[in-house]
């Protein structure tokens, strides 16, 4: 086993010395296209370096070379992400800006919220958008971390741009997949248009005893009517199915004393993993209708509707604490109690219509960019009559085995069923002073109506209300070429105390959620280079239980406080001879202001947000072996809290990954090769620390892991 990883060290270090040496010292060209206009960013039509706004865009190109098969993948390529209770074998749960994304608001396609509680694929995606901070002018609810938008694959713009990909990966772990991608236009004068994404992956990753499997097929077509008018529709029906994988935890170090980060381990084992144990099933079923008309004087008027009906069976065995007093840590030698979870047949329905009116126009001598838009949402959320999740015994988290409990117990309880209608109206205006200083306007005013309640129809609650979410920016650029910009805005979020017997406010509504963003930034594209520094404040409040709860007595969730969040963000690349240098990074102050139920978390920083994180890519485009290119991919994160009180740390980490990629010829046909070692020091460490269900959580890294893959441009 030694002898191996020393021979795969060898092979990771050959990648960027041996076909160095062969190199001349000549210019290898390299194209470069300019960014495309971002539909995340609520000003669809402008590109992305003339944005008062934090965006990152990650192609196509970008997510081939990474191997991402999730979007975890593709985010954690930009320093302002971090994860968050991110489950294998579970829809990705992610932070950016130190606040965790909401599954259910924080997630788009195409434009239009979609609810991201499933493993979406990313074959038939042509790139993902993350806008970071408050979006309180693109969404009328969302968390303040940021938005992500996925963009579907569409039908070539030419008959001349036919696309015939076929790809065959391996790893990492014993994954193995096939994709198809085929795209062409046909008909008279070539107006109609296909998209075909198909793909399937055999599941067998380096986790052990985690195997499963994922199937995609995607088709989006387009009819050009006319000059003038447009109409697109696509589908995409995904399944997958996969062992779940559990977290590992603190051990207890007894009454009244700081529990024990226990020695990362390798990552590989799937510690409650059961003879009994059935994989989680996710189904998927997403498609949009979009017409576009263009109207007189380069106006366009365009209508969407979307639809997304999706199903899963959510089933993990997993470890819960050390037994029934001590519930949020394993036992000191490693003991915990395993309960097997399943949620039968979960339903989530979700539909979207928008119609949308943008155009220039010039009013008392300037010109103004307007866009006009309104927007109805139906989110239904319909959960199985109970849960289920009976204690199977405790364990060992080392030696394994499993021993039955004396007194069986089970976790079963009603589910709650939800229902979320709003209606959205937005206003957003770019007028240019001149070509040089702009000023940016934006509100949305949202009508909510949220119900919900128990399986059983007890306990219903329902939220109403309306609000408004303004937006202001001003952007210059400056004779020497780059922008400044400045900007503050708002986001709103709701919330209803739990509808439970022990709260004396059950099931009503909290005040609104308001958060505040400011940021100020300046960016610089350039032929070779473009980089951009921004500096931003947020403020969140908070919601906490009244110190009644933890002495016994009737709870009240209230207000309590806020989270702010400052930081300073990092990101550029540039390119120097046959170098292509890329990097972001963002240092991230975050601490809990004002908090009443627990005063001593004031000037605490929350649990699992990193102090700081980087991302850096060095690439090498060889002269004398035209198409190969060879890459040193670096990722650390800082140190961050494991509990609510600083009382341990996380240490800091640090990864590398070699890639090397081919773009070559093969029987007449276009070919790019990819060979990657990810964590190629084979380092073992703790990559993320969150408390969710009571429980203080520990996610190992990733061990030393191979990918290959080839792809053939038929």
């Amino acid at each position: 086993m030694i002898g191996r990883r020393r021979h795969i060290a060898t092979l990771a270090a050959a990648l960027l010395g041996t076909g160095m040496a062969w190199a001349e010292h000549l210019v290898t060209e390299v194209t470069v296209t300019a960014q495309p206009p971002l539909g995340v960013s609520g000003f669809s039509e402008v590109s992305a370096q003339d944005l008062p706004l934090s965006v990152r865009n990650f192609s196509q190109a970008d997510m081939q070379d990474a191997g991402a098969q999730r979007i975890s993948d593709v985010l954690l390529l930009d320093a302002s992400v971090s994860e968050s209770y991110n489950l294998p074998a579970y829809w990705d749960q992610l932070s950016v800006r130190g606040f965790t994304l909401d599954n259910r608001y924080n997630f788009r396609r195409d434009g239009l919220p979609i609810s991201a509680q499933t493993i979406i694929g990313l074959e038939n995606k042509e790139r993902i958008e993350l806008l970071k901070g408050t979006s309180g002018i693109q969404a009328g609810t969302s968390a303040p971390g940021g938005l992500v938008n996925y963009v579907v694959k569409r039908p070539p713009t030419r008959p001349t741009l036919s696309v015939r990909d076929v790809t065959v990966s391996y790893g990492p772990g014993d994954n193995r997949s096939v994709a198809v991608d085929l795209g062409d236009r046909f008909g008279e004068a070539s107006e109609l248009g296909y998209r075909l994404n198909v793909a399937h992956t055999d599941l067998n990753p380096y986790i052990r005893q985690t195997q499963g499997k994922r199937d995609l097929m995607a088709l989006a077509m387009d009819w050009r009517i006319n000059a003038n008018n447009r109409l697109e529709w696509e589908f995409e029906q995904s399944h997958v199915e996969q062992i779940g994988v559990n977290f590992y935890s603190l051990l207890n170090s007894g009454p009244n004393t700081t529990p024990i980060v226990p020695a990362p381990v390798d990552g590989t084992r799937n510690i409650t993993r059961q003879p009994g144990s059935r994989p989680g099933v996710f189904d998927g079923l997403t498609g949009s209708v979009r017409f576009r008309h263009q109207l007189d004087n380069n106006w366009m008027w365009t209508t969407q509707y979307a639809v997304q009906r999706l199903r899963a069976d959510d089933r993990l065995v997993y470890a819960s604490g050390c037994s029934a007093t001590v519930t949020d840590r394993f036992c000191a030698n490693g003991d915990f109690q395993i309960y097997d979870y399943n949620s039968e047949n979960e339903r989530r329905n979700n539909e979207v219509v928008q119609t949308a009116l943008s155009g220039q126009t010039s009013l008392g001598g300037l010109i103004h960019g307007f866009t006009l838009s309104v927007m109805r949402q139906r989110l239904v959320d319909h959960m199985p009559s109970m849960q289920t999740s009976p204690l199977l015994g405790t364990t060992n988290s080392i030696t394994g085995g499993l021993t039955a409990p004396s007194q069986p117990s089970d976790r079963s309880g009603l589910m709650s069923n939800t229902q979320d209608s709003t209606t959205e109206w937005a206003a957003k205006d770019r007028i240019q002073f001149n070509d040089q200083t702009s000023a940016w306007l934006g509100l949305r005013y949202t009508q909510l109506n949220r119900q919900s309640a128990l399986t059983d129809g007890s306990s219903p609650a329902q939220d109403l209300r309306n609000f408004a979410t303004p937006w202001l920016a001003l952007s210059h650029q400056l004779e020497t070429g780059p922008t400044v910009f400045a900007s503050t805005g708002a986001g709103i979020e709701s919330e209803l105390a739990p509808n439970r017997s022990s709260y004396s406010n059950a099931g009503q509504a909290l005040p609104t959620l308001r958060s505040h963003q400011r940021e100020v930034g300046i960016k610089n594209f350039g032929y070779q280079s473009h980089w951009q520094a921004t500096w931003f404040d947020i403020t969140r409040p908070m919601s906490g239980d009244s110190t009644g709860c933890s002495n016994g007595g009737l709870c009240v969730r209230q207000m309590d406080g806020l989270a702010h969040h400052q930081g300073l963000e990092l990101n550029g690349q540039t390119m120097q001879n046959n170098w292509v240098w890329t990097g972001s990074a963002t240092w991230l102050h975050a601490r809990r202001e004002n908090a009443i139920s627990d005063p001593s978390l004031n000037g605490q920083r929350p649990i699992n947000v990193p102090t700081y994180l980087m991302r850096g890519l060095a690439e090498y485009r060889f002269s004398g072996m035209t198409g190969l290119r060879t890459g040193l991919r670096v990722s650390r994160e800082g140190e961050r809290p494991v509990m609510e009180h600083g009382e341990i740390m996380l240490p800091a980490w640090t990864t590398w990954d070699l890639t090397a990629h081919y773009d070559t010829r093969s029987d007449q046909q276009a070919t790019t090769w990819t060979l990657a070692i990810q964590n190629v020091m084979n380092k073992h460490y703790w990559r993320e620390s969150p408390k969710q269900y009571g429980q203080y959580f520990l996610n190992p890294g990733a061990p030393r892991t191979l990918r290959a893959s080839v792809q053939w441009h038929l």
